[in-house]
């Protein structure tokens, strides 16, 4: 058997770190208790394990540990945060906003509210993927409920100006929700700095376990919402159900490891994004980099190709695990919503999400199997030299 694909799809999901691996195991079994069990050792020692890991995803973001709700990802925080502030309020108002480039889990959760007789305004956003401050500004009336903007986009790696539109959002007396699943460990993110309301975060984004998450809920002003979930009214009655104690544990030692190594993993993966760019970029014209080319995730290249078949040119790489899109969606024949909304419209995109465990020896085989896979589908079509050449990453010679 051959040697596994050089993983690069860390945008799509990450290996479960070592050490959050390590920490997880003993309460699936020696440590097994109900954390709501408040009458034995065993209740005690789970609540007191949740407890732990509570503080250690509010130290990630700088909030207090009464902030943060337990869930089983980022799908359910985003839901429970849109539909709960929006059943919330609907006596009041009925009035959202969000953006064209937003995750699924945004985009259907608004929809499911505009069949329910809530208003929603999608914004576009530039070539870069940014929202415009003035027409998000124009946008807020006085029946706004609540603002829905990411902090980074899962396709294209930009960073909305969170400071900015934080400032916008409190000025105006509207809720701002931020899906924070691919900004959370990766970019520092401090939710009083920042005047963020609510906040969605994945464990299998920043190396921790699937099935669980976390919803950032302010207290000061508090952040209104009804539940999704009707039952023993754990998590301060916003999410019903046994808690996940082996997950919950492994998200919260995930969101201390990346607290402690933001910035030198920062510096390491903004490092790799460079060096594979200017590897590909002085072997192939007719490449585009998607996104901004400062305000990005430093682990994320989204390169599109001219004159290469998108299918064509993923067939062409069984070696690499990479994608063309989000995961959600990379089983769609469609293009990406992402890439519409920027007006991209070059046939083959790639989308590089560079994480924890790669090499610059990985990356350096990566940019070489690319280069030869599109030069090579290029001279099947019959393309020649001479490819319109846009602007890449800030900081590289192209």
């Amino acid at each position: 058997m051959g040697a596994p694909p050089i993983y690069l799809d860390y945008l799509a999901t990450t290996p479960v770190d070592p050490r959050v691996l390590e920490a997880m195991l003993p309460f699936f079994t020696r440590h097994f208790g109900n954390p709501s069990s408040a009458t034995h050792a065993y209740g005690w020692a789970a609540k007191e394990a949740v407890e732990g890991a509570r503080a250690q995803v509010a130290g990630l973001i700088g909030a207090v540990p009464h902030e943060i709700v337990f869930t089983s990802g980022a799908t359910e925080a985003n839901n429970l945060a849109l539909k709960g502030a929006a059943e919330f309020h609907r006596s009041r108002a009925s009035h959202l906003l969000t953006c064209v480039t937003e995750h699924k889990a945004v985009l259907d959760a608004c929809r499911r509210l505009e069949g329910q007789g809530f208003r929603v305004v999608y914004l576009p956003v530039d070539r870069r993927g940014q929202v415009d401050l003035g027409q998000l500004e124009a946008a807020i009336t006085g029946e706004t409920i609540l603002l829905s903007l990411m902090a980074a986009n899962n396709e294209i790696g930009t960073l909305h100006p969170l400071e900015r539109i934080g400032a916008l959002a409190r000025g105006r007396g509207v809720l701002w929700h931020c899906d924070a699943a691919q900004a959370a460990g990766k970019v520092p993110l401090d939710v009083e700095k920042l005047g963020v309301d609510l906040l969605a975060i994945s464990g299998h984004k920043l190396y921790g376990p699937k099935g669980v998450g976390a919803l950032y809920v302010r207290r000061r002003p508090r952040a209104r919402l009804l539940p999704l979930l009707d039952g023993g009214g754990q998590e301060r009655g916003l999410r019903a159900g046994t808690l996940n104690v082996p997950g919950i544990v492994g998200l919260g030692m995930a969101c201390e490891l990346a607290r402690r190594e933001l910035e030198e993993e920062a510096r390491r993966l903004k490092h790799l994004r460079q060096h594979l760019w200017q590897r590909l970029s002085v072997r192939l014209e007719g490449v585009e980099v998607n996104g901004h080319p400062e305000e990005r995730l430093p682990g994320n290249l989204h390169l599109s190709f001219a004159g290469v078949d998108g299918a064509e040119l993923l067939l062409a790489l069984p070696e690499l695990a990479l994608s063309s899109s989000s995961a959600c969606t990379s089983g769609s024949a469609e293009p990406s919503h992402v890439l519409k909304a920027i007006g991209q419209s070059l046939p083959a995109s790639l989308r590089f999400g560079l994480g924890r465990f790669n090499t610059e020896i990985e990356i350096d085989t990566a940019a070489d199997l690319v280069a030869a896979a599109v030069g090579r589908l290029r001279a099947r079509a019959g393309e020649h030299p001479g490819f319109h050449r846009r602007p890449g990453l800030a900081g590289s010679d192209n």
